[in-house]
């Protein structure tokens, strides 16, 4: 099993949508190192932290998920009405792939992002790297078990 840590924008899509529906296509990335590892490297049942982005004092990790489909060819990539077009991409070969995740849990609260940068145990995670603007990031067994007891004492 991996874990992986995945943004998304919580007004386009939030914990609490995928609370929700329960499960969602997680599409529109249109970076092809993580198409990669969404093809080489994401497996059904691997661990996800759900990450709000951009979304000022509240960016940070939601909640957790699971991947429960692997890669398959990202529908939105053919539409021309959907948020993420790619008229370049060929259906015989589509260019970008997509995942889907199945809802665990919300957090009590959000794990903000300077929380996460302040603690001195999450360091070399990447999220808190510099230059680090990935939309998925692979996360150590022990990153994402440290996260977890730090969402228990939110």
């Amino acid at each position: 099993m991996k874990y992986w840590l995945m943004k998304t924008e919580p007004n386009e899509f939030s914990i609490d949508d995928l609370q929700r529906v329960g499960v969602e296509m997680w599409d529109g990335v249109r970076n092809y190192q993580v198409r990669n590892m969404m093809r080489n490297e994401m497996m059904v049942g691997d661990s996800v932290l759900v990450y709000h982005s951009n979304a000022g004092e509240e960016t940070g990790i939601a909640g957790t998920a699971k991947i429960c489909r692997k890669a398959y060819p990202d529908p939105t990539q053919f539409d021309p009405e959907s948020a993420h077009p790619d008229p370049k991409s060929d259906p015989q070969n589509p260019r970008w792939l997509c995942v889907d995740v199945e809802f665990i849990q919300k957090f009590k609260r959000i794990l903000t992002l300077k929380e996460i940068k302040s603690d001195p145990n999450l360091l070399d995670y990447k999220l808190v790297q510099k230059g680090n603007r990935l939309s998925v990031i692979p996360t150590t067994k022990k990153q994402f078990d440290y996260i977890l007891r730090l969402a228990k004492t939110l």
